[in-house]
């Protein structure tokens, strides 16, 4: 395999590694990095490809959570085990609809959906919904503080706690069927759980943290479906595939490690509008361009 072709799946790894935690959208920013950079492989291999390199991407948040989500940790108390295990319980439960429906219609979506001008629809419309919910947040915040409202512990001190025991099971899947609307491409999946969970009250580090808990199953799970689907049509990997595979997977890891902690530290300070002008003007970028080039349907 000669360096350019590496060079394009060390790309791929880093777009990946990055948009997969921030609410950009990774599955839209790989449609859309396909048009530029072309691996050579089969059309197979390449949308197996784009789904099982997110098990990198996860493998990040396995190792930065690990303590907190092992629930045979022989430093936690029987206590602090029943409390991991009620956060694997509310992860289970959030991602039911997605699971479900993700097997019922993600033939259909991928038929129908992966195309530029649906994830261009989903990159503005979510980054409108992103500035509309935290103007909306402000505004209560501020009407709160007008009403002489005092809090003993700010939203950062309660995520400092474990608030995510403070998600209700009815929160869980109420998030999780915002889950489901990130089988549109473009939407991105920690986009509409984050959303979801800002909608329905949580803090931005509690809703990004479930949400990073919740891609655990459904990122394996996607991931095991494709590969399978892979084999079933007569399939099997080559040894530079294997290699391709395995080079996106680990530049994913690396730089989801430095994503997810860039994410956690910045919403400290900042809250997610930035995120969805980035989304709008993505969005515009998307429609200008393949409207250039004749294609946008």
């Amino acid at each position: 395999m000669d360096i350019i072709e590496i060079l394009k799946i060390i790309l791929i790894g880093v777009v990946e590694g990055l948009t997969e935690w921030l609410p950009i959208s990774s599955t839209g920013h790989m449609i859309l990095l396909d048009e530029f950079i072309k691996l050579q492989v089969s059309e197979d291999f390449w949308n197996m490809f784009l789904v099982v390199i997110q098990l990198g991407a996860i493998l990040a948040v396995v190792i930065l959570y690990f303590a907190k989500l092992n629930p045979f940790s022989s430093s936690k108390s029987a206590y602090e085990k029943k409390e991991t295990w009620t956060i694997w319980g509310k992860i289970f439960v959030g991602v039911l609809p997605a699971a479900i429906l993700g097997l019922l219609l993600n033939d259909w979506m991928e038929e129908h959906l992966y195309n530029p001008s649906v994830v261009a629809a989903a990159l503005i419309v979510y980054g409108i919904a992103f500035i509309v919910v935290e103007v909306m947040r402000e505004r209560d915040s501020s009407k709160q503080t007008a009403k002489g409202a005092h809090f003993a512990r700010s939203e950062e001190a309660l995520d400092e706690d474990d608030a995510l025991l403070d998600i209700s099971y009815p929160k869980a899947l109420g998030i999780g069927f915002f889950q489901v609307l990130s089988l549109v491409p473009g939407t991105s999946r920690s986009g509409s759980t984050i959303l979801g969970g800002l909608i329905l009250g949580t803090s931005r580090t509690t809703a990004t943290e479930f949400s990073f808990f919740m891609a655990i199953p459904v990122m394996f799970g996607a991931s095991l479906l494709k590969i399978v689907k892979f084999f079933v049509k007569g399939n099997t990997f080559s040894s530079q595939e294997l290699f391709i595979l395995g080079l996106g997977m680990f530049v994913a890891l690396l730089v989801s490690i430095l994503s997810i902690k860039f994410l956690l530290k910045f919403i400290k300070t900042n809250d997610f509008k930035p995120f969805g002008i980035y989304r709008i003007i993505l969005g515009v970028l998307v429609i200008a361009y393949f409207i250039a080039n004749g294609n946008l349907l």
